[in-house]
């Protein structure tokens, strides 16, 4: 589907914002590369090869497919956690080792194709094993340790991983509903806001020292942005209503102002004045109609 671009040098140009930021800044590149996705292409011809092989070279053909295909999607998956993983200054070792199953499904998937084509041992443990070598060698390892844990409270960081994890499901959940508006623009201009969210997540994972604020914080922010977003995405879906589009740009400008004046000062100093610019923030959505119950 197409999709219409905004910018400076667009017609539909709204001018120069104070908070504008180079697109490129915190820009997050998704790690799945072509490399990883070709990897989809060798069980397809497999199960394609095996549909004249017989009974027996059919099942163990689509095995090593079904082998090869989840060795594939675990890898994308591990791809994206060593780069979450790299992104942060303390984070802990992927749970499961994604990256080395994918390498071990894969050197099976391969096993099982040579065993089909050659009935034996040697053949197929040969090629499952270089398979396996030469997966490990174009993609590396898991991340095999945590860093930036010593001397952190483990219960205290399992806290902020909670907080961090609720706070990246608000952000999926606005990118979810702005897509559905169909305006590039505001798509651009979330994801400048998701860019300015993330720097207090990272300053949150990184000194915890005040976790219970910055979980109301964020909580209130981002539940806040996430409802309008989905009620803007409802009402432009329907009207192309301008208003309502400029009122929510403006709100993602406030927000954006807001997510950039405490990422340091709700961590160093004190949250006295909290409660009271929280209470502001309430006020100010449910003018624009949402409530947080």
């Amino acid at each position: 589907m197409a999709q219409r671009f905004g910018g400076k040098y667009s017609p539909d140009d709204t001018g120069p914002s104070d908070t504008d930021r180079p697109a490129y800044d915190g820009a997050r590149i998704d790690p799945v590369g072509a490399r990883s996705n070709l990897l989809f292409l060798p069980p397809v011809l497999l199960a394609f090869t095996s549909l004249t092989a017989g009974a027996t070279g059919l099942a163990i053909g689509l095995l090593g497919a079904a082998s090869l295909t989840l060795g594939a999607w675990l890898l994308r998956d591990g791809l994206r956690a060593e780069a979450e993983y790299n992104a942060r200054r303390v984070a802990r070792r992927p749970a499961f080792p994604r990256k080395i199953m994918a390498a071990m499904l894969a050197g099976i998937g391969a096993a099982l194709a040579a065993f089909k084509a050659d009935p034996g041992l040697a053949a197929p443990l040969i090629y499952g094993i270089a398979t396996g070598a030469l997966h490990i060698g174009a993609f590396g390892l898991d991340p095999l340790k945590s860093k930036g844990m010593e001397g952190i409270d483990t219960f205290q960081q399992d806290r902020v991983a909670r907080v961090v994890d609720e706070a990246e499901k608000y952000l999926a959940d606005m990118t979810d509903a702005v897509t559905r508006a169909g305006d590039r623009q505001v798509e651009a201009r979330v994801e400048r806001f998701q860019i300015r969210a993330r720097e207090l997540l990272r300053t949150v994972e990184e000194d915890p020292r005040d976790l219970t604020a910055a979980r109301k914080f964020l909580g209130v922010y981002l539940m806040g942005a996430r409802d309008a977003s989905v009620k803007f995405a409802d009402v432009h879906s329907r009207t192309r209503d301008a208003k309502a589009r400029a009122d929510y740009m403006m709100l993602l400008t406030d927000l954006e102002e807001t997510f950039g004046a405490k990422t340091r000062k709700l961590l160093l100093d004190s949250n006295s004045d909290l409660n009271v610019e929280i209470e502001v923030l309430r006020d100010r959505l449910q003018r624009e109609g949402v409530r947080l119950d």
